[in-house]
């Protein structure tokens, strides 16, 4: 008995989870200071009124590396209707690393710099690479991703959430 009780707090605990990132009730975008790589701020704040996707990666990642092609198209197919993405490269990259690959790779979006990793830590204490946020206008999290997302139900995601007020 003891077993299925606990095995049902269990259940009950992993579908309330669930229920956040589902449109029920979902949480704020934790507040953020992101340093890009130009030297400028961006904040939490900043992101209301865009859906965008926050992307938390390292040039070490090679999942992050093999992702990044479908994250500069998605950015390229949806910037023109109010779509933005965010990239935050975490603590253990070394700067030089991702300027490299930032100027390389042209990524078109804005990179960030997780310096001392608290963006990381407010955001649900990141730690694996990639995991990936989807933002609506209102600034709540509505989508986490953690490893490469499937880059067809996360457009289909992004347009729902292009599409409300």
């Amino acid at each position: 008995m003891k077993r299925v009780f606990i095995g049902l707090a269990v259940a009950a605990a992993v579908a309330g989870g669930a229920a956040l990132y589902m449109g029920t009730a979902s949480p704020a975008a934790p507040q953020s200071t992101f340093v890009l790589l130009d030297g400028t701020r961006k904040t939490t704040a900043d992101l209301k009124g865009r859906v965008t996707l926050v992307n938390f990666w390292a040039t070490s990642c090679v999942t992050c590396v093999a992702e990044m092609p479908k994250v500069i198209s998605t950015y390229e197919k949806y910037k023109g209707r109010g779509y933005d993405t965010l990239a935050v490269a975490m603590s253990y990259d070394p700067p030089s690393y991702v300027v490299n690959y930032a100027e390389t790779r042209k990524l078109p979006f804005q990179v960030a710099i997780d310096n001392t990793g608290a963006v990381a830590k407010s955001w649900g204490d990141v730690q694996l690479t990639p995991t990936t946020f989807v933002v609506n206008k209102r600034g709540e999290i509505v989508k986490r991703y953690v490893g490469e997302p499937d880059f067809a139900e996360l457009h289909k995601l992004i347009e729902k959430l292009l599409a409300e007020a």
